[in-house]
């Protein structure tokens, strides 16, 4: 059941893989730039896990300072995850542990595929929601850790990227495809029925 869901979840999250590892090695970047090691992008994508504040967050860090104006700028730019949530409390309702991550992992991406992705009928939605979130959130942590700095010189990466990202979505354009077909014949038949 827990490796269906896997299965299941993760042809959706290629799309966010390629932009999270791209950005995410921009964020690595560019806090590299304002002076600090790759421990500080790496916790920070691990725990606030919020893209856009996360780049604020590093410009927060060097200037002065300022706890109230860092708390205020951080709810504005978070805020939309309010809505967010609103519209997942009947989907998140009688998941037990899961919830609580669940909650903490959503973003934009993770919140479009979890709310609108056909979950198969015999895969169970929880942990189908769960490996979106856990995958997504491993996409931006490694992006943002060690792996441009360790792969590609900081003044030339983003070429080597774009190529490696074009390189797996070739690769796998295949897999996804057909399990889209599948999908669509499973539901036809179905609807037939």
């Amino acid at each position: 059941m827990v490796w269906k869901a896997l299965r299941a979840a993760f042809p959706h999250t290629i799309p966010i893989f390629a932009g999270f590892w791209f950005l995410g090695m921009a964020y690595g970047i560019y806090m590299n730039a304002l002076g600090f090691s790759f421990v500080y992008p790496t916790l920070m994508a691990l725990f606030i896990f919020g893209g856009s504040l996360e780049f604020v967050a590093g410009s927060m860090l060097v200037a002065s300072f300022a706890p109230v104006q860092a708390l205020l700028l951080a709810l504005i730019i978070q805020a939309r995850h309010l809505f967010y949530g609103i519209a997942m409390l009947d989907r998140f309702r009688g998941l037990g542990w899961k919830r609580p991550y669940l909650i903490f992992g959503m973003c934009d991406e993770t919140f479009s595929i979890n709310y609108a992705a056909d979950i198969p009928q015999d895969v169970d939605r929880g942990w189908f929601m769960f490996f979106v979130t856990l995958l997504n959130q491993i996409y931006w942590v490694s992006g943002a850790a060690l792996v441009c700095r360790l792969v590609f010189p900081v003044d030339s990466f983003l070429i080597p990227t774009m190529i490696v990202i074009l390189v797996a979505l070739t690769l796998l354009r295949r897999p996804i495809e057909r399990r889209a077909i599948e999908r669509k014949s499973l539901r036809k038949a179905g609807a037939n029925v």
